[in-house]
């Protein structure tokens, strides 16, 4: 087995070949991607047998901006029989049982790409995992119960008769089905891009952190912050929140006793002197160059000691425009002498922007 799957938001292929060329070559691991536009993934395909697997144990998904899931396929599956689908997959995981201790398998996912020309498998999907996940078990597979470090077992539709097998490990993949944390918006927030914030939170921080971290003695500024829905996040946690826009928020967060609204341009806002800010998050809709260049000015000025930003991409070089973004805040933070965590995520509630995490160590 020498290939990857990938998957990612459609219109994003071509980011997300860039990604993994680059990161597989810097380990040592070379091959060539295979991208059709708005497919919603990616195949990348190494020369060397066993490379694939490799790279599913050391490149963490984490390193990755653009690819929601990171698993591990044999050959495409095609005019597969409509009326026994489980045999022809059976056979193929015999075959990869030869590569991997499949008695490790923990769960099983069958999955399609996130585009609105798979949605309609999507419903076979959900319906053909019961009967599948019964035939796996009886072959002695799914039993583990190891979910930190056992294995997942993946199958990928293309179309009702043609499939990816493969698997996953669950140290280093997206435990999410189709890569996707399904969020629900809460009725009481003041706008969709609340999701955008707290699967971000979800992303970055692990859970066990997450009250350290967030916590009614921990002071933040949200920058860009009308009408509120990032500020909703961080105020339902107990943050106190310096709000920073010109525009109205939302009243129900003035009621929380937890924020104080700023009117003024997010660019030119000052922390206060009396209080020490742990937390800058800023969603505003400029230039990625600016906004990585304003969230450095923050963090070399010691203003704060985490952020979650979003850097509103452009529509073409985005991956370059990433890698500059990152590069000038890296370079900056290094020369101050910071030691610091930075991370990136092209989230599923983002759309033309990624979001970034800094922490200051």
């Amino acid at each position: 087995m020498n290939k990857l799957i990938l998957y990612c938001r459609a219109g994003f292929e071509k980011e997300v070949a860039a990604e993994i060329i680059e990161k597989s070559t810097a380990l040592g691991v070379f091959g060539f991607t295979k991208v059709v536009d708005n497919s919603g993934y990616v195949i990348f395909e190494c020369y060397q047998n066993g490379e694939a697997d490799l790279l599913a144990k050391t490149l963490h998904i984490n390193q990755l901006i653009f690819a929601r899931q990171l698993i591990v396929v044999s050959d495409l599956l095609y005019d597969i029989p409509l009326n026994d689908r489980i045999t022809p997959i059976l056979q193929e995981y015999s075959h990869i049982e030869n590569t991997i201790n499949l008695k490790r398998t923990t769960t099983l996912f069958v999955e399609t790409a996130d585009t609105n020309q798979a949605k309609e498998l999507l419903t076979f999907c959900r319906k053909f995992t019961v009967p599948l996940r019964q035939s796996l078990k009886r072959q002695s597979w799914l039993n583990s119960d190891d979910f930190e470090y056992g294995i997942s077992l993946h199958v990928f539709f293309t179309k009702t008769d043609c499939c990816y097998v493969g698997y996953s490990y669950n140290a280093n993949h997206s435990p999410y089905f189709m890569g996707i944390p399904r969020l629900k918006f809460p009725v009481e927030a003041p706008s969709r891009s609340t999701l955008k914030l707290e699967e971000a939170i979800l992303t970055f921080i692990p859970k066990h952190e997450e009250t350290k971290r967030l916590n009614e003695n921990t002071y933040a500024v949200d920058l860009g912050a009308c009408p509120g829905g990032w500020t909703y996040q961080l105020a339902k946690r107990g943050v106190f929140v310096y709000a920073v826009d010109h525009g109205k928020m939302a009243d129900s967060l003035h009621e929380t006793g937890r924020i104080e609204h700023c009117p003024e341009d997010g660019f030119k806002f000052q922390p206060p002197k009396r209080k020490k800010i742990d937390w800058l998050v800023c969603d505003m809709v400029e230039k990625p160059s600016r906004i990585a260049a304003l969230i450095s000015k923050w963090l070399v000025n010691g203003w704060c000691q985490e952020t979650i930003f979003n850097l509103k991409l452009p529509m073409k070089k985005r991956y370059l425009e990433v890698q500059q973004c990152l590069h000038k805040i890296s370079n900056d933070l290094d020369k101050q002498g910071l030691s610091f965590i930075i991370q990136a995520k092209h989230l599923y509630h983002d759309r033309e922007e990624i979001t970034v995490h800094i922490q200051i160590k």
